[in-house]
């Protein structure tokens, strides 16, 4: 798991540099959100091609942590890059979103108070079906239970990552430039992002083959902030839900279980060189399979064309 941070980083920044050339753009631009993902990118960005190429968008929402958003624009202002910030609240208003949300018709209701009830019902769910709402949402809801619960959740906070996607391209090509990802290893092998989403529909992902864990030892290295650097990651689309409670398994262990995995450890071996429950393990490699479908677009196979370009495989 460990990383020579600084040869990663010039890494990285060749490659930034690189397709920004190559796709012929003049600058670079993503969405922060005050999280360690999009203040690394940002890092990079900056070291890779100057300040001066570099747009930040900030598109907080009602549901958004004040916290996150300050802490966006106290690191924008240490590394002195353009930045831009969108409030998405009214475009979601007019499409009817915060609707979805049962809990937002009382208004009598604090952002703790919907978040404590939320973790109540997550923990619910998980009693009662012996799965996470995540791993339920990774496909369709057909034949499963409290159905409309999962329909509504998915509804009401993936349209907020897509929308996000929508502005970074608008902006993108008013100004010519390259959409650049925020999602880590870690994220997208079990389907933590939203498919089309900010974190999956881009030009390129810097992160995308290194672990959570690694992005971190990134970090330390770029001297990011330390609140940024140990704040417990959260998506901030839904209130008090953040990753691993959402995923069920800290990023620590679910990092080693990934790259266990991937070197073709049997299930037995994983869990007891981690000394975990051999459940745990199961659950990730089933996280992996379930989501698979997220990171591939299924075309057919005619079979009579000479020079396959897509294949469903």
């Amino acid at each position: 798991m460990k990383i020579d941070p600084e040869k990663v980083s010039l890494s990285l920044e060749n490659f930034i540099r690189a397709y920004m050339e190559k796709l012929e753009r003049e600058g670079v631009i993503f969405g922060l959100s005050g999280g360690l993902d999009s203040a690394v990118v940002a890092a990079l960005c900056k070291k890779a091609i100057g300040p001066e190429k570099i747009l930040a968008l900030m598109m907080p929402e009602k549901d958004s942590k004040k916290e996150h958003l300050k802490d966006a624009i106290n690191f924008v202002h240490s590394i002195g890059i353009q930045t831009k910030c969108i409030d998405l609240t009214p475009i979601l208003k007019e499409l009817g979103t915060y609707q979805i949300f049962r809990l937002n018709k009382m208004s009598f209701l604090g952002k703790t108070a919907k978040g404590s009830i939320l973790k109540w019902a997550y923990n619910y769910y998980y009693r009662k079906t012996g799965e996470t709402p995540f791993s339920s949402s990774l496909k369709g809801f057909k034949g499963k239970p409290f159905r409309t619960f999962l329909e509504r959740g998915n509804a009401y906070y993936r349209i907020k990552h897509r929308l996000r996607m929508v502005l970074l391209y608008l902006h993108a090509e008013l100004e010519n430039r390259l959409v650049v990802g925020t999602a880590n290893r870690s994220e997208y092998q079990i389907g933590y992002f939203v498919k089309h989403g900010c974190d999956d529909a881009v030009d390129i992902s810097p992160l995308i083959n290194l672990y959570k864990t690694q992005v971190r030892e990134l970090a330390r290295y770029l001297n990011l902030p330390l609140n940024i650097i140990e704040k417990p990651p959260s998506p901030d689309v839904i209130p008090g839900i953040i990753d691993e409670e959402a995923i069920g398994i800290p990023y620590e262990m679910l990092d080693l279980i990934l790259l266990a995995l991937e070197r073709g450890w049997r299930n037995t071996e994983v869990a007891n060189i981690l000394g975990i429950e051999e459940g745990k393990v199961i659950y990730v490699k089933n996280l992996i399979e379930r989501s698979q479908h997220m990171r591939r677009i299924y075309f057919p196979d005619f079979g009579f064309n000479k020079n396959i370009i897509f294949s469903s495989t």
